[in-house]
């Protein structure tokens, strides 16, 4: 018997001052079985930090052909794309292809240098791509904020970002490996 997504939900007070976004949000999150507290958890920090209406998360891990979150038009054509991890190349360049804007998030720890280092020359040509890591030991930290049911606070100012719940406040400076 395959195993089912697990539900959570969070209600997520966004003050974006450098984008000046302040927004209630109520977010479903559905967690893969194979997606860890911590992945989850970087995908809802990348939901807050470029919250636009039609936001949307995705089939993420469940398709080859979707993004974990995605923007798209009423004429259906994807004006962002954000995944997660350290995506293949090609991965990549069909995501630049198709959108007006990619991200890729890298978390997690040492796999950011080796990869980052074989695909950095062959992606500079993709002037739509930004590429983001988050430090291994902040990501770490966003993983026992995951509950079923969630009240955060993410707090974005001159690109450092706050993310706290009633207990805990962790700190997060991502860093930009291509703009």
């Amino acid at each position: 018997m395959a195993l089912k997504a697990t539900v959570f939900k969070a209600s997520v007070q966004l003050a974006d001052m450098d984008r000046h976004v302040y927004q209630d949000l109520q977010l479903t999150l559905a967690r893969h079985p194979s997606e860890t507290d911590e992945r989850m958890m970087v995908r809802l920090l990348a939901y807050c930090l470029h919250y636009a209406e039609g936001m949307q998360f995705t089939k993420g891990l469940s398709s080859d052909e979707e993004p974990d979150l995605w923007v798209k038009t009423l004429s259906d054509e994807i004006d962002l794309w954000v995944d997660l991890g350290q995506s293949d190349e090609k991965r990549i360049r069909k995501a630049c292809g198709r959108a007006k804007q990619v991200l890729v998030y890298s978390y997690g720890g040492k796999a950011t240098g080796p990869w980052w280092q074989q695909l950095e020359d062959k992606l500079k040509r993709f002037s739509n791509l930004t590429v983001i890591e988050i430090d291994k030991e902040q990501s770490q930290l966003m993983a026992p904020l995951a509950q079923r049911a969630m009240v955060l606070q993410c707090t974005v100012q001159d690109g450092q970002i706050w993310l706290c719940d009633a207990d805990n406040a962790i700190f997060i400076e991502p860093k930009n490996l291509m703009v």
